[in-house]
C-alpha cells in the first residue's frame, strides 16, 4: 500500500503546515493503491527509519518502554476524563486519546438517551459542536496502531471486487425453478436477477424514504438501539473502520408491514427455495429474518448461518460483495476451535482483504459475486461468507430449512446442542421439538432425513475403521498412517 503523493521522507508537506503548528491537510483523492494523509499527520511504523531529528514517541519517558499494544490496553481502562487530561500531555498521547474507538467504548458504557450524530465518536461522547475538533501537528507520530484504523477505513474495496477469477464467479439466473433448485442448486451459491422486482418494497424503499417515514423508530445496530433519523446521520457521516451494521429482527412489526404472497404483503420469499419447515415451529422459531442496512465499508465477517440453515439476502438499493467457502473449506485468517463452537476472526473485514483476499480467491472452491440491487444471493446450510456493502445500501434477509438440508439441520440440532442459538430458555430439546413437528406434518421428509444421517454415520464409521484397522500382510502393524480423504472421497459431515 502506498502513502498519498504528498508524503515526503517522513513528514507532510510545507504546504500542510500553518498557524503554529496546527495542521492543514489538503483534500486528496483516493486511488486503489493509495491512501490520503492521516488527518493529524500519523505515519506507519515504518516510516520513522526515513525521518530526520527526534520522533514524538521519545516524549513519552517510561511510558516508552511500552510497545503501542500495550499502550491502547492501559488506555481502555480509562474514564472520560481521564482520557481528555492524558491527551493533552504530548503529542504521541494526544495521537493516541484521539482513537475514536476509545471513545466508542465510553460512549456505549455511559450513553442511554437520545443523541444527535456529530460525526464522531468523541464528538458524540462529549457533545461536541458540529464540526470542532482540535488539530494538532502529529507528523512526528510514527504508529501503526494509530494509523492502521485510519488506513483500513480508506481501503479502496472496488480493488477486491473486481477481477473476478472466472472459476470463481458466483452463477447467475435470471429465475429458478423450485425442481432446479432442490436437484441441483440448494448446495450452491448462486445470484438470481429476476426475481425480487414486484416485491413491493423494492419500489418503494430507499434509503431517503426510511428516514422520511420511519425517523422516529428505534432500530438494532449492533451494540445500539437508535432511532433511525440519527443512524441515517451517523452512516453519513463517519470514518469507521467498521461501521455499525442495521441488523434488526423487529423491523416488521415496527414497520407494521405484512411479510408473505398476500395482496397485502410488503414482499415475499421467493417460491424457488420451497417449503421452509422451520415454519413449522411458529411462534418457537428462533429469529429468521432481518432488515439490514448499513454504509459503504459495512458488513459481516466470516461466518456461517446458525443451526446449519440456509439463507437468501436481497438487495433493495446499493451493492455487496460476498466471498465463500464450502463448509470444509479452511478459510486464511479465520480460526475454529476442534468442536466448531468457536470462531476467532481477529481481523476486521478490511484488514482481512489486505491481509488474506488474494491467498483466498486462490484457493480451491473459492466463489466470489456483487450482488446488485434487485438481485437475490443463495446462501446454501454450513456455507463460510463474508459480506460488505461497497456503497449504502438496504437489504433483506431470511433464514430457512430447505428439504434437501433437513438431515443437516437435525443433525446440528442433535449433535451440537450446545452450539444451537436463537430458542427461547424453556425449550429444552429444539431437536425433539422440530421431529415433533416434522412427525405430525411431513413424516416422510423425517424418515428420509434420518436415514440419510443414518447412511453418513455408517460412512464415517467405515472410513475410521479402515484408516486406524489396517494391517499389513503378516498381521503387524504398518507403522504409522496418513489420515486424509482424497477429493473423490464422499465427505464426511
Amino acid at each position: 500500500m502506498l502513502l498519498a503523493k504528498d508524503i515526503s521522507r517522513g513528514g507532510v508537506s510545507r504546504s500542510a503546515i500553518a498557524n503554529g503548528g496546527e495542521l492543514n491537510i489538503p483534500t486528496i483523492s483516493i486511488s486503489s493503491d493509495s491512501i490520503p494523509v492521516h488527518p493529524m499527520g500519523v505515519k506507519p511504523l515504518g516510516n520513522q527509519y526515513f525521518a530526520s531529528g527526534p520522533t514524538a514517541r521519545q516524549s513519552l519517558g517510561s511510558l516508552g518502554r511500552l510497545p503501542d499494544e500495550m499502550i491502547l490496553q492501559v488506555l481502555e481502562h480509562l474514564d472520560t476524563q481521564s482520557l481528555k487530561d492524558l491527551g493533552f500531555t504530548c503529542r504521541f498521547l494526544y495521537a493516541f486519546c484521539e482513537l475514536d474507538e476509545l471513545w466508542k467504548a465510553l460512549f456505549l458504557e455511559t450513553s442511554s438517551e437520545p443523541l444527535v450524530w456529530k460525526g464522531s465518536w468523541k464528538g458524540t461522547h462529549l457533545k461536541a459542536p458540529s464540526g470542532w475538533r482540535a488539530r494538532i501537528d502529529c507528523s512526528k507520530v510514527f504508529s501503526d496502531v494509530i494509523h492502521r484504523p485510519f488506513a483500513c477505513a480508506h481501503v479502496a474495496l472496488e480493488k477486491y471486487s473486481s477481477g473476478i477469477p472466472e472459476v470463481n464467479q458466483i452463477t447467475r439466473f435470471e429465475q429458478l425453478s423450485y425442481d432446479a433448485f432442490a436437484q441441483s442448486w440448494s448446495g450452491k451459491p448462486f445470484i438470481l436477477t429476476d426475481c425480487i422486482q414486484r416485491w413491493p418494497v423494492y419500489n418503494d424503499w430507499s434509503i431517503q424514504e426510511l428516514n422520511r417515514g420511519y425517523s422516529n423508530i428505534e432500530f438494532r445496530a449492533e451494540a445500539v438501539d437508535w432511532p433511525f433519523s440519527v443512524y441515517h446521520q451517523y452512516m453519513s457521516n463517519n470514518d469507521d473502520e467498521s461501521p455499525l451494521y442495521l441488523f434488526d429482527k423487529g423491523f416488521a412489526e415496527k414497520m407494521n408491514i405484512q411479510i408473505g404472497h398476500g395482496k397485502d404483503a410488503a414482499y415475499g420469499p421467493p417460491e424457488c427455495f420451497g417449503p421452509d419447515l422451520f415454519e413449522l415451529l411458529g411462534e418457537e422459531r428462533p429469529a429468521h429474518r432481518w432488515l439490514i442496512i448499513g454504509p459503504e465499508r459495512s458488513g459481516s465477517t466470516f461466518h456461517k448461518d446458525p443451526n446449519a440453515t440456509s439463507a437468501w439476502n436481497a438487495v433493495l438499493e446499493g451493492s455487496k460483495y460476498w466471498i465463500m467457502f464450502p463448509p470444509t473449506a479452511q478459510v486464511p485468517g479465520v480460526y475454529v476451535s476442534e468442536d466448531s463452537s468457536e470462531v476467532t476472526s481477529p481481523l476486521s473485514i478490511a484488514e482481512w482483504l489486505l491481509e488474506f483476499h488474494a491467498e483466498a480467491r486462490a484457493l480451491r472452491g473459492c466463489v466470489e459475486g456483487v450482488c446488485k440491487a434487485g438481485e437475490i444471493l443463495h446462501v446454501p446450510s454450513g456455507w463460510w461468507h463474508l459480506v460488505v456493502n461497497l456503497e449504502a445500501g438496504i437489504a433483506l434477509t431470511q433464514n430457512f430449512v430447505p428439504k434437501s438440508h433437513l438431515a443437516d439441520v437435525l443433525s446440528f440440532l442433535r449433535d451440537k446442542p450446545d452450539q444451537v442459538t436463537g430458542f427461547k430458555r424453556d425449550i429444552e430439546s429444539p431437536y425433539d421439538l422440530f421431529v415433533g413437528r416434522l412427525k405430525t406434518h411431513y413424516p416422510d421428509f423425517l424418515d428420509s432425513a434420518l436415514s440419510e444421517l443414518e447412511r453418513r454415520n455408517q460412512t464415517k464409521k467405515r472410513k475410521w475403521e479402515e484408516a486406524v484397522g489396517s494391517k499389513t500382510d503378516d498381521g503387524n502393524d504398518g507403522g504409522g498412517f496418513s489420515f486424509g480423504f482424497g477429493e473423490e472421497d464422499e465427505e464426511i459431515p
